[in-house]
């Protein structure tokens, strides 16, 4: 249907091929994209924050005031000389000159800037990216058709304009606040999911869970359309209420995708029931058309999924959209004994001022450059966040942790990939008995986590902030659990730290009690965060939760790059931070911690550092998975041995042993000799690639490998001791020249470096 705009009304979040839903304020005509604009604005943001200072102030002069004695009225420096065209990149760092009039009251740009003499970096930077969102706006407010919108955009083009003025936060003055309505979509679906599907078994519930995180995902990037068009469309409906909800949108969820200085929020978790009746017909009827048209482009694991059960979910949903006695949107929604609610997370974090305390049990992050985009294809969409998948590293890794040893026998990539197809969902996986002694530790803590009986908060108390009296009352109860389980620890001291504001607990809660935490304190400066209680009240212990609370600890500090813990632990606490990766051997060097953390008599010091790639709560998932594999391929391999060999009958004639490769069929299941290289020699096999190192030559003058040293050994080029440790040194020496001491190779280095000199003198080619 067309529209005045000129754009299909309802554009989906994963449009089809070719269609791109405009930004703000292109007014669909030129569909430059939102992913596009939002780029474009983060680079000039990140350009304009590097300038020199004297740029920024010019920038910002434009926009404030002028304060010069004799109360002058002009509200923005304007240069005498503006330039003809917009000047180039390199000429954006030119020396601007504060005595330079300005052109509307004569006076200079340093008396417009006077008020930012003394203003931080990290302040000029805040309001120059408002400034940027500014100019911004004005380009949409004069590109845009729509009145209702043009009209949203001017009031927060003078919203953020008040804001540069004032050196202020902006801050939406509206009667009503986020949430508008109670209970949420997203709680919606969640009560839909426990209602319909919460009688299935674990496997078919984790499905209905994919396809209710696929929904919420589609309707926070669903562009609505503007109430004009919706008023060609369906002319019966009450679209100033419809119009007082696209305001909202605009202002809470669609703008500060772009203009990221207005606070965002999700559309599912600020609208109800209301907003997704006016889209949820026109939504489904979309989604579905281009999952046809799209299905060839579709994951073959993904088909069924979208084709199959996708419509069916969307149908069994709609009835409870639309019928008036549904349970699910009333907040009195009471989940049965089957189990509690399953939380599902969609695809955008809320921001600080909307979940100031709460620690989300699975984030998933946005990449910058696709923020605020509602055009994805639906396939991506579907790879993007499957059920147990967590969130990929923004920064590309490192070439040395691209580079791996190169075991003998590795499993060709085409075959794993192969396997991995006939595994393509977690759920398929057989599921371990939680009695049963290859269960993972805190796999039944996970599962009541998944149903909602058990959540995780990380949570403190605040000077700066009104109290909120249930994260007082779990300070409290936190405080008895540590009180408790702790009683060598004065209760004096326990009560300080706990509500210390420098100090924070991840706490568990169930039934809404506090049964367990975390009490730490975190050293951003120092690169490490000292854990200072730990327990768990005894009635739950032995149930996995002081593992899973660890790994949820360990993601929250990778979340904020703190990659190191330290605790003192006592006789009865080793063992557990023994599983939990703690050892006494700290990486952290002493000057970084001597003088932070607090000393305890009788207490063992132990650390543990953590890998970023490793999503930990999930990680005993992963184990689980890969055994599947290596047991698939296993029954393949099998499968390709036909032929069945006699056994041995040598021992009948008195032989004690005979080598491995000398059983019949042994090499056929894809046995190999174990190589005998010591497992820190892989950086020093083969020489240097230029490839992989560059500049390597230019440093190394004389470069040494261990194949290198073979051939020489076989042409008889040692003729004497010295050389042969000559040129195993020159190894060690040339890799600790190139490489940084916190490098794999260094460490490989100084490791093979210790076996060589220990193996010369057990032989003893020199003096021990």
């Amino acid at each position: 249907m067309a529209d005045s705009a000129g754009i299909q009304q309802g554009s989906p979040a994963v449009g089809a091929a070719g269609l791109v839903p405009a930004a703000p304020g292109a007014a669909g005509s030129e569909g430059s994209g939102a992913a596009g604009g939002s780029a474009r604005i983060a680079a000039k943001k990140a350009q304009l924050r590097s300038s020199p200072r004297p740029k920024k102030l010019e920038k910002l002069g434009v926009y404030s005031s002028c304060k010069a004695e004799g109360a002058c009225k002009c509200n923005g420096w304007k240069s005498q000389n503006p330039p003809p065209t917009p000047p180039q990149t390199d000429q954006q760092c030119s020396i601007v000159n504060l005595q330079e009039p300005c052109r509307s009251c004569s006076h200079t740009l340093g008396d417009h800037v006077t008020h930012l003499e003394n203003v931080s970096e990290e302040e000029m930077n805040r309001l120059l990216g408002i400034v940027l969102d500014v100019e911004y706006l004005y380009t949409c407010v004069h590109k845009e058709e729509d009145a209702d919108t043009k009209q949203v955009y001017f009031s927060l083009f003078k919203l953020l304009r008040k804001s540069i003025l004032e050196m202020g936060k902006p801050v939406l003055q509206v009667q009503e606040s986020p949430p508008f309505e109670k209970p949420s979509i997203e709680q919606g679906v969640n009560n839909f999911v426990q209602y319909k599907f919460s009688h299935l078994p674990s496997k078919e519930r984790l499905t209905i869970m994919e396809l209710a995180k696929m929904f919420l995902n589609q309707i926070n990037y669903w562009q609505l359309e503007t109430p004009s068009q919706r008023r060609q469309r369906v002319p019966t409906d009450d679209v100033a209420g419809y119009k007082v909800n696209y305001t909202r949108w605009l202002s809470y969820c669609n703008v500060p995708q772009f203009c990221d200085s207005l606070p965002r929020y999700e559309t599912t978790q600020i609208f109800g029931r209301t907003l997704l009746r006016s889209v949820f017909t026109v939504m489904r009827k979309q989604l579905l058309e281009q999952a046809r048209q799209e299905k060839d482009k579709l994951p073959p694991e993904k088909r069924t999924l979208i084709l199959t059960h996708f419509p069916k979910f969307l149908s069994m949903l709609e009835e409870e959209v639309y019928s008036h006695s549904s349970p699910i949107w009333s907040q009195e929604f009471m989940v049965g004994a089957t189990g509690g609610q399953i939380p599902i997370h969609t695809v955008i974090s809320a921001p600080p001022v909307a979940r100031p305390i709460y620690y989300s049990t699975s984030p998933v992050s946005v990449d910058q450059s696709t923020c605020g985009s509602p055009a994805r294809k639906l396939a991506s969409v579907l790879e993007s966040n499957p059920v147990g998948e967590k969130r990929k590293a923004s920064e590309p890794l490192h070439h040395e942790e691209n580079k791996r040893p190169k075991v003998v026998g590795d499993i060709p990539m085409d075959l794993i990939n192969e396997v991995m197809a006939t595994i393509s969902d977690p759920a398929t996986i057989p599921e371990t008995s939680l009695l049963s002694a290859h269960s993972a530790r805190d796999e039944a803590a996970r599962l009541e986590e998944r149903r909602g009986v058990i959540e995780f908060h990380v949570i403190g108390n605040s000077l700066n902030q009104k109290p909120n009296k249930r994260i007082l009352m779990w300070l409290v109860g936190l405080q008895n659990v540590f009180s408790h389980q702790l009683p060598r620890m004065p209760k004096e001291y326990i009560t300080r730290l706990v509500f210390d504001p420098k100090h924070k607990t991840l706490s568990l809660i169930k039934d809404g009690r506090v049964i367990g935490g975390i009490c730490f304190r975190m050293f951003p400066s120092q690169g490490f965060t000292e854990i200072v209680f730990c327990a768990v009240t005894s009635n739950e212990q032995v149930k996995g939760y002081g593992t899973h609370l660890m790994n949820h600890l360990k993601e929250y500090h990778i979340k904020h790059e703190i990659l190191n813990f330290l605790t003192y632990a006592d006789e009865y606490a080793i063992g557990y931070f023994k599983k939990q990766g703690f050892s006494k051997d700290i990486k952290v060097p002493k000057a970084k911690y001597v003088g932070y953390i607090k000393d305890y008599e009788g207490a063992t010091l132990m650390g543990c550092e953590l890998n970023p790639s490793i999503p930990y709560t999930e990680f005993s998932v992963i184990i689980k998975k890969q055994k599947e594999i290596i047991k698939k391929l296993i029954e393949r391999k099998q499968a390709q041995i036909r032929k069945v060999y006699p056994g041995l009958s040598c021992f009948k004639d008195g032989v004690r042993q005979i080598p491995i490769e000398s059983i019949p069929g042994i090499r056929e299941t894809g046995w190999k000799p174990a190589g005998k290289s010591h497992q820190n020699a892989w950086p020093f096999m083969e020489p240097v690639k230029k490839t992989e190192a560059p500049g390597y030559y230019q440093v190394i003058r004389f470069p040494m490998d261990l194949k290198t040293m073979s051939e020489r050994l076989k042409s008889r080029y040692y003729t004497t001791r010295k050389l042969f440790m000559a040129d195993m040194q020159r190894i060690f020496t040339n890799c600790r020249e190139y490489n940084a001491p916190e490098s794999e190779y260094y460490k490989c280095a100084n490791i093979l470096e210790k076996f060589f000199y220990t193996k010369i003198k057990e032989a003893g080619l020199i003096e021990k």
